[in-house]
């Protein structure tokens, strides 16, 4: 399933600042309630709420070709995690690649955000384990 891109600034600085963040070797997710989800389901040909799914990498990350590189690099994983356990709908996913992605193999990226999404609950049906489930959320 395509994924409705995030674009707009002010999502991306509410997903930072109000989400819940776990972080990996390779990325780091956040991830927030989509309020306006329900307008977005109206708008949807198949009348389901969808996520929708920013990418950010910044220049620590490397050239053009390296950021590039770790954008699609998250993309496939996460389009992979989607096709083999779904996630949960309605959500505003925020994912951020570390400078390792660009190093790294799919299969280690996927591993990762597997990790990162199990630990926020965003994959039904799995528990987060009770060491991961301490840092998920943010204080104020």
């Amino acid at each position: 399933m395509k994924y409705q891109s995030l674009k707009e600034n002010h999502l991306f600085r509410m997903t930072y600042r109000k989400g819940g963040r776990k972080s990996s070797d390779t990325v780091t997710v956040y991830v927030l309630k989509d309020k306006a989800s329900w307008l977005l389901r109206k708008q949807n040909p198949m009348k389901q709420t969808v996520n929708r799914v920013g990418i950010s990498a910044s220049k620590k990350v490397g050239g053009a070709v390296q950021r590039n590189r770790a954008k699609r690099v998250i993309r496939e994983a996460l389009r992979q995690i989607e096709a083999d356990t779904g996630l949960k709908k309605g959500y505003l996913i925020v994912i951020t690649p570390k400078p390792a992605c660009t190093v790294c193999k799919m299969q280690e990226v996927k591993n990762d955000l597997t990790r990162c999404l199990t630990a926020l609950s965003m994959i039904p049906g799995e528990k987060p384990k009770e060491e991961d489930a301490a840092d998920t959320g943010r204080e104020s």
